[in-house]
């Protein structure tokens, strides 16, 4: 029995045989059936000539709501082909957050252009998210929301509420300001709809959800969604007024792009890079990690060099040398995972870091004498030669200790350089068992055979 397709992938097979069919016609049927994120999805799974044929035969308001959607590298190549009027009108499909996030993948002036052209409105809204990091609450902020005074009457709320033509997507409750726009609370619509239209706001209204203050990491902005399970809050500046809400969909955007990050980080990818990019930017971007790890390479086969006398007396050496090096990186890398993770989950600090350590350096040392011992009987009985399992046991042993050491400080060493420690902490710590492990084998082994 065969499994079912993902829908994704089963819209994919389906726009692919019908383009391949060269109908135009039935080519836009089914793109105007597609959802953005589905239209999106094809389009970024297409080699670049039939991407650019399919964003042709989209209409513009199904373009408009498709960008938002797409990956960076992707959406920059549309961008490129879209006029100021076009980009100007998407303004009305979009999220005010969504189209700032837009506008700053074009040129300065383009985007001047793009922003002269909206109305006084659209234009402050647009600016006001501008003027904040990308990567804070105040980028992922919309600015559009239906506020209430304390003081109101539910009944009275009513009423301003059918005013509305519709209400903001993933409106789960209104936000609560005084007199002087400042954040009071929350009036979720579960009280709000099983209330006496007779009580006020004040009454039924929700004051433990906090508001999130503008420069807060975006982060930071997942961990407190997580944590208290909000749809949605408000964000505030430091006087405490309010300036516009995220929703759960923005951060959704946020964990998505974290967990992509954090994966193809550690091979010197870009997450936002487009899967069937040309191959100059390919090689291009690709090739900065690729030279570096070369430089690696380099280093570590230096210091194998320096032992080349001892490696030809002793033969064996050779074939024992990758098992020293693999297994400090192994116990290096589940170190390092482990403390990247915990500060990322705010459960590691300087505070406890070296407790951490601390800790890390036991389970080291016992793991270190667990399978060197192993590895040292199965050399000495392999080779005849028990001097060599001694060898390669020590070289073990500290070779998975600085390792783990390496693992635990590495992190706060990069980040304090201003350095990802997702990206260059592998290559990093590579290095560091390889050279110790090399090291430290050929060494002992040259003392010991001298």
């Amino acid at each position: 029995m065969t499994s079912p397709q993902r829908p994704d992938v089963a819209h994919l097979t389906e726009f692919i045989k019908v383009f391949d069919s060269g109908s135009v016609r039935e080519t836009k049927v089914l793109l105007a059936s597609l959802r953005a994120p589905e239209v999106a999805h094809v389009l970024e799974s297409m080699p670049p000539r039939m991407r650019s044929v399919a964003w042709g035969l989209l209409e513009e308001e199904s373009r408009a709501r498709t960008l938002q959607h797409l990956a960076e590298d992707v959406r920059a190549e549309f961008l490129e082909e879209m006029d100021t009027e076009e980009l100007a009108a998407a303004v009305d499909d979009l999220d005010t957050d969504d189209f700032a996030d837009i506008l700053q993948q074009l040129p300065d002036a383009i985007s001047s252009e793009v922003l002269s052209r909206l109305n006084t409105q659209d234009r402050a809204r647009v600016e006001a998210i501008l003027s904040y990091d990308e990567d804070s609450a105040g980028g992922l902020m919309n600015t559009d929301t239906i506020t209430v005074r304390p003081r109101h009457h539910v009944d009275l709320v009513f009423r301003y509420l059918r005013l509305h033509k519709d209400l903001p997507e993933t409106t789960d409750a209104l936000i609560v300001v005084n007199s002087r726009d400042e954040f009071v609370g929350m009036l979720p619509f579960t009280k709000l709809l099983t209330s006496d239209p007779t009580v006020t706001v004040r009454e039924i209204m929700d004051t433990e959800i906090p508001a999130i203050p503008v420069n807060t990491p975006d982060t930071d902005v997942a961990k407190l969604f997580s944590e208290l399970d909000l749809v949605s809050a408000a964000v505030v500046d430091d006087d405490g007024k309010l300036l516009g809400r995220i929703t759960i969909d923005d951060v959704v955007d946020v964990i998505i792009e974290d967990a992509d990050e954090a994966v193809l980080a550690r091979a010197g990818l870009d997450f936002e890079e487009d899967t069937f990019a040309p191959i100059r930017k390919s090689v291009r971007r690709r090739a900065v990690w690729l030279g570096i790890n070369l430089i690696t390479a380099f280093i570590a086969a230096a210091v194998i060099n320096m032992f080349e006398e001892t490696i030809v007396k002793v033969v064996a050496l050779a074939v024992l040398m990758p098992i020293v090096a693999s297994m400090g990186g192994i116990a290096g890398t589940q170190t390092l995972t482990l403390v990247i993770r915990g500060e990322a989950l705010g459960h590691v600090g300087r505070n406890n870091l070296l407790w951490l350590m601390n800790r890390e350096f036991v389970v080291a040392v016992l793991n270190g004498v667990l399978w060197s011992s192993l590895v040292a009987l199965t050399a000495a009985f392999a080779f005849q030669d028990p001097l060599l399992g001694m060898v390669i046991a020590i070289a073990m042993v500290i070779t998975i200790v600085v390792a783990a050491i390496a693992g635990s400080l590495l992190p706060t060493i990069l980040r304090n350089m201003k350095i990802d420690p997702a990206i260059a902490g592998g290559v990093v710590l590579t290095t560091i068992t390889d050279v110790t492990g090399f090291f430290v084998f050929l060494g002992l082994a040259t003392v010991v055979y001298a």
